[in-house]
């Protein structure tokens, strides 16, 4: 029964014996950093710590459930990269504790008792006659003066002189491996290990969608005594906080602080193109435990560090800033304005008259400046040729900015963004211009839109009048799109372009041909007049018949705007370059806007500023302890890479014959130089009368000089 036992147990030990050489071999800790840069680069390239929904946006439903899955959007908090890093700490003290000790046994050894048939096996080796008294005495002081430790040992075949320098070299190894394992302890007490046990037995929970503070739970409130954290805040200007919040997954915790932070004013300076140059927070900071406050500033790389909590100025955002909003209909035919105000972080009910359902109007954001990189446009005095079907198709809700043109940075004012979302909660995000910009020649209001956060916001360029103003354009719209105008103004460009000896047929017939130009037109804009002409005209004769019906879209638009101004009481334009270039680039507008997918355009009229400042709040305990293995990692690395650890055995013979060889831990191209001036130094030292060659060439035996 015994004898059976102890059968069993041998191989467990073997098989303990393995896993233990596995873990602290080298190639397995190698293994492990592989694993860690590829996490790295991972962590690197997508954005960590996103709201759920961004990454749902970008990657669809079925590579965001797989991301998700392998913890890809929080890489260094993933509990595969906790795993690894244990593991490499493992491996990495394993490997310490195993050869460590040897290292130091062998940093103190001289290994004095070296035989005297060794020295034949070295590669640097030399042999003496010495001459006069204390031969041994006299070594001993060559080696110590050539910066060697010395140690005698006297034997039967004479005195034995061992010398070793740099030592410090095993240290090196010792103190590498110490610094990885140390930096990875103080990256799993800066990690989430201490949160993931406080929701796993402390009975913590985050808590999803948007709550109010005062309604986030006890049980998703972390106390200020929490070890370690890393949080945001944002504070507008005049307002206080004493806690952060922590994005965990796909929810947040809340971080109370030991202590308030008020926010006293923000500081924002620009650059002349109005790029930000500096941003700080004034800030009063109030202990809870004493009551005590004090004053400061904390600006980027200058963070406020109090109770061991370090508070760096992360970036700035909107504090809730008041706004007003004037309203224009994009779709049916009235040019009506209305007046619409809130808040940034506010929503509000609009009920456009062309829309079914009311809409949910969402204020997202606004900034005072904005540095984009436009042309320099001035206004272009000569009318642009006429372009044809085929480029107006190509034009459309673009970039803000032509591509091809003289472009510089440049600061074009204020902007708002807002969200329209329907019933069933779809959303599309609206970016609109307070100024307009001269762009490609043309003063116009540049309208953004985008139906996912992950794309880029295209633009819809509208021409403003003389006055600075959307009226005119409104006005023009309104006349293309009404039905009693459409029939006038197409009556009205015949009898201008036929003669008067024209037949009534033929000028019905043209008249009835530009009727039919605004009625499609005012379909779809450009994409019906293509459509249609694709449908009813044979392909070779297609470009020709765009052309005459472009012609006649244009000339009937432009007679319904004059007599929409002349039932407004205004007078009639003369059809000069600048009302003929408007004309066509609120025909552009007009067509672009059936892609901006919104019933109504909603331009900034007035807003009144708040600021606020967002803080990253972190406590990390373990910062200092990577400070200290980064510190030992480096002088570890030094000491292997530059300390070169010698060993030399000189033998002093009854006879006066002095052998001598020496190594190196790691071969260099020094050893040659080095070996050759010892041998030098100790030869003049000793008074040596013949002398034998090093070995270094290869051929492995002594040589008589």
């Amino acid at each position: 029964m015994t004898s059976g036992a102890a059968s069993r147990a041998v191989p467990r030990t073997a098989l303990l014996r393995q896993a233990v050489e596995l873990l602290s071999s080298m190639r397995f800790a190698i293994s492990l950093l592989s694993f860690l840069a590829v996490a790295s680069v991972i962590g690197t390239i997508l954005k960590q710590n996103e709201p759920y929904n961004n990454y749902l946006n970008q990657f669809g439903q079925f590579w965001f459930a797989v991301f998700e899955t392998l913890s890809l959007y929080a890489v260094y908090n993933a509990w595969w990269f906790m795993l690894i890093l244990t593991f490499l700490v493992t491996s990495t003290s394993l490997c310490v504790l195993r050869n460590a000790p040897k290292m130091l046994a062998q940093m103190r050894t001289f290994k004095e008792n070296m035989r005297e048939q060794s020295f034949a096996a070295f590669a640097h080796r030399a042999e003496f006659d010495a001459s006069g008294p204390d031969v041994v005495a006299r070594v001993a002081a060559g080696l110590k003066q050539a910066g060697f430790n010395t140690k005698l040992a006297v034997g039967e075949v004479g005195t034995m002189v061992a010398a070793k320098a740099g030592s410090a070299n095993r240290l090196g190894y010792i103190f590498a491996h110490c610094g990885i394992i140390i930096i990875c302890v103080g990256g799993l007490l800066d990690g989430d290990l201490l949160l993931r046990a406080q929701m796993a037995f402390g009975g913590k929970e985050i808590v999803r969608g948007n709550p109010l503070i005062s309604e986030i739970p006890e049980k998703s409130r972390l106390a200020a005594g929490n070890p370690s954290f890393r949080g945001n805040i944002l504070i507008p200007e005049g307002g206080a906080r004493d806690f952060a919040l922590l994005n965990y997954a796909d929810g947040l915790l809340l971080q109370e602080l030991p202590f308030k932070i008020d926010l006293k004013r923000f500081v924002i300076e620009h650059y002349p193109t109005g790029q930000p140059k500096l941003f700080a927070s004034d800030v009063v900071v109030t202990d809870k435990d004493t009551g005590k406050s004090f004053e400061q500033r904390i600006e980027v790389n200058h963070p406020l560090i109090h109770k061991g909590v370090a508070v760096y100025q992360s970036s700035f955002d909107d504090g809730g800033t008041h706004v007003k909003l004037k309203g224009f209909p994009m779709s049916g035919e009235r040019d009506y304005s209305f007046t619409i105000s809130g808040e940034i972080g506010g929503t509000t009910v609009l009920t456009p008259d062309s829309a079914e359902k009311a809409l949910t109007l969402e204020f997202t954001s606004f900034r005072l400046f904005n540095v984009e990189r436009v042309g320099r446009g001035e206004p272009e005095g000569a009318v642009p040729v006429m372009p044809t079907l085929s480029e107006k198709l190509k034009q459309g809700l673009g970039p803000g900015t032509s591509p091809g043109k003289e472009k510089e940075m440049r600061n074009v004012g204020p902007s708002i963004g807002y969200k329209l979302r329907d019933a069933a909660g779809q959303a599309r995000e609206f970016h609109n211009y307070m100024l307009p910009m001269f762009i490609d020649g043309r003063q116009v209001l540049l309208a953004g839109m985008r139906e996912n956060p992950n794309e880029s916001f295209r633009y819809l360029r509208l021409p403003i009048d003389t006055d600075g103003s959307l009226a005119e354009f409104m006005r023009f719209r309104a006349a293309v799109l009404d039905r009693s105008l459409r029939e006038a103004a197409s009556a009205t460009l015949a009898r201008q372009m036929l003669p008067p000896d024209a037949t009534d047929t033929f000028r019905r017939q043209l008249a009835e041909s530009a009727r039919r130009a605004l009625e499609t037109f005012g379909a779809k804009g450009y994409q019906s007049v293509a459509a249609f002409i694709e449908k009813g005209v044979l392909e070779a004769e297609r470009e020709r018949a765009a052309d005459i019906f472009v012609r006649l879209l244009n000339g009937a638009a432009f007679e319904a705007w004059q007599l929409r101004r002349e039932k407004d009481g205004q007078r009639r334009l003369p059809a000069d370059d600048a009302t003929t270039r408007f004309a066509q680039d609120s025909l552009n507008a007009m067509s672009d806007s059936f892609f901006y997918g919104a019933p109504v355009y909603l331009h900034l009229n007035s807003f009144d500023e708040v600021k606020a400042s967002v803080f990253q709040l972190t406590r990390s305990p373990g910062k200092n302890i990577v400070y200290l293995g980064s510190l030992l990692l480096v002088l570890g690395v030094f000491a292997m890479l530059y300390i070169r650890e010698r060993r030399a055995w000189v033998l002093v013979k009854p006879d006066g014959r002095v052998l001598f060889a020496m190594s190196a831990l790691r071969r260099g191209v020094d050893d040659d130089r080095e070996f050759a001036r010892l041998r030098a130094q100790l030869g003049a030292q000793i008074g040596a009368q013949r002398g034998a060659q090093s070995g270094a060439e290869g051929n492995g035996s002594p040589g008589v000089a």
